[in-house]
């Protein structure tokens, strides 16, 4: 993968985005492809489900994260816990996933593993007592350190083998086996006429490894500069789109 870019932007000849450009949604908010011969689809929601596994993928949930800010005084407003936990109850009541495997970067820092954090979490766990979970651990786990025990949150290193998946958190192209990643928050610059831009959290799929976007609401994009042969889903809301592939 190339490194990134904060230029690179892809032009879409409509100034609206979300009418004009091709939608691939098999159903609403969801994409079914295929990925090292397994069938898994793509969520709107930022996350990736594999069916055959009954497993949901997310990268990058950065709980703890306003918390870590608020700590360091920066008066950030509450809820962005409660509400990605939100997310991922409704995700896993509609995919009837039985498996959430995290691609690391699940905590944000120290600072923000607050005890308002531990009890929305821990109260989160018992509405899901049946649920397996794996952390794959990311660079900012390794800072803020592994989950408490009574989370019930096993945590592994990277790469993890999910044949024919290797759970991952920095991106890379192994040569064997297929990676699923985060630690980028890919994001793709969508650009219209009369110089129109928006910036769009998207999957990156390529011939070794996918990208997943950031699954946590209070993070950031990154132009995730993508190569021939890869394919770029963008996410509107509760769309999905194609984008144009790279001719070179």
């Amino acid at each position: 993968m190339r490194a990134i870019s904060s230029s690179e932007h892809i032009p879409v000849p409509s100034s609206d985005f979300e009418l004009r450009m091709p939608a691939i949604a098999d159903a609403p908010g969801v994409h079914t492809t295929a990925l090292a011969g397994e069938r898994v689809e793509l969520l709107a929601e930022r996350a990736m489900h594999w069916p055959a596994t009954a497993t949901l993928f997310v990268a990058d949930v950065h709980l703890g994260k306003a918390a870590a800010f608020r700590a360091g005084g920066v008066p950030l407003p509450r809820g962005s816990t409660g509400a990605d936990l939100d997310r991922l109850s409704g995700l896993i009541a509609r995919t009837g996933a039985r498996r959430l495997v995290i691609l690391g970067d699940f905590l944000h820092a120290a600072t923000g593993r607050v005890t308002a954090l531990d009890r929305a979490f821990a109260a989160w766990r018992e509405l899901h007592t049946g649920l397996e979970l794996l952390l794959v651990r990311g660079n900012h786990d390794d800072r803020a350190g592994d989950p408490p025990g009574h989370w019930n949150v096993p945590v592994v290193d990277e790469p993890y083998a999910l044949a024919p998946f290797l759970a991952c958190h920095l991106p890379v192209s192994p040569q064997s086996g297929y990676a699923l990643c985060g630690h980028v928050h890919p994001g793709v610059w969508l650009t219209g006429p009369a110089e129109q831009r928006e910036r769009l959290p998207c999957f990156v799929l390529g011939t070794r490894r996918a990208i997943l976007p950031a699954f946590g609401s209070f993070t950031g994009l990154a132009t995730a500069a993508h190569t021939r042969g890869d394919r770029v889903v963008a996410i509107a809301a509760t769309r999905l789109f194609a984008l144009p592939a790279r001719s070179h």
